[in-house]
């Protein structure tokens, strides 16, 4: 995880000044953990930390802070959350002027001592010298946050086989996976750095969440959870939607969404079924193809902008 500095640039010169809402640390059972963020701006916000009320909670105060602010908050009864952890959440207005420079590590005061923690110099020195994950480190009022290279978003909905092997798969590709799921129980128990755990109760939720350049992958347990995906995803931008399945279930679909509202046009931007059905069926096999796929999808793309310029 890291700050996405490409992606903080993009959305203030969208929308103009916004807060960068960051957890910082956190200890306990808490939504999600050290290194997640979001951005709100005046009408709209991206991205999310977990939801619920801490999430509400922390996007209204946003709104009304002017400088950098660092914020310890219990989870517990005061929140109507059951977690009971903790979170030091970081509040940080952004503007066209105050944006970071790329420098490998970005170090700044929130709080506290004017004098930088001595232990910041070697993990500076650690991050610019490696390409190993790390998370942000706070300390005395000080917080030091990588900035990550820029990748592509990928929502993947389903926590079975198929999408197990997709994450396997897509390790060491450009791509920043939020993998979601309504339990726990349905994810693996090691989660790999690139993959983003986000458990939902009801999915359809969190596709706002995405930013409109995201790719989706819908292939959960449930044949009416999928149609719901689909309906959601085509009612907002993105780049592609991918859908587990076959030409039977396609036309279906397709049948489905029409009377939902959506156009053929719109029907059409459906990839069904996903992979490449020349390598085969198998978990693994669609993954490699969706991965072809996708990667092929992100040359062209950054063809296409190097010929607009």
């Amino acid at each position: 995880m890291g700050l996405n500095l490409s992606e903080l640039r993009n959305a203030v010169a969208t929308h103009g000044p916004l807060t960068r809402i960051l957890i910082a640390d956190h200890k306990g059972s808490t939504p999600r953990e050290a290194g997640t963020s979001m951005l709100v701006w005046a009408n709209g916000q991206s991205g999310t930390i977990g939801g619920g009320a801490l999430e509400q909670q922390v996007t209204d105060f946003a709104r009304t802070v002017d400088k950098p602010t660092a914020v310890n908050i219990p989870l517990g009864p005061a929140l109507g959350q059951c977690c009971g952890g903790n979170v030091v959440v970081i509040f940080e207005p952004f503007s066209i002027k105050t944006l970071p420079t790329d420098t490998g590590a970005y170090i700044r005061r929130i709080s506290g001592e004017a004098n930088q923690p001595f232990a910041f110099k070697k993990l500076r020195k650690s991050i610019r010298n490696s390409e190993q994950n790390v998370s942000p480190v706070w300390l005395d009022g000080w917080l030091l946050e990588p900035l990550s290279n820029p990748k592509t978003s990928l929502w993947l909905y389903g926590a079975g086989h198929v999408g197990r092997a997709i994450v396997d798969t897509f390790d060491g590709l450009p791509f920043d996976i939020k993998w979601v799921d309504t339990s726990a129980d349905r994810f693996p128990s090691h989660i790999p750095p690139h993959a983003d755990r986000l458990i939902a109760s009801k999915p359809t939720n969190v596709v706002r969440y995405a930013s409109d350049i995201a790719h989706h992958v819908v292939l959960t347990y449930s044949h009416a959870l999928d149609l719901d995906l689909c309906h959601a995803i085509l009612s907002r931008p993105f780049s592609t939607l991918g859908l587990i399945g076959s030409a039977t279930k396609r036309a279906r679909f397709s049948s489905k969404l029409t009377d939902l509202g959506h156009t053929s046009a719109q029907i059409s931007r459906i990839i069904c079924p996903i992979g490449q059905r020349q390598l085969g069926k198998t978990p693994k096999a669609i993954a490699i193809g969706l991965a072809t796929e996708l990667l092929s999808f992100n040359a062209l793309s950054s063809a296409n902008k190097k010929a607009a310029t």
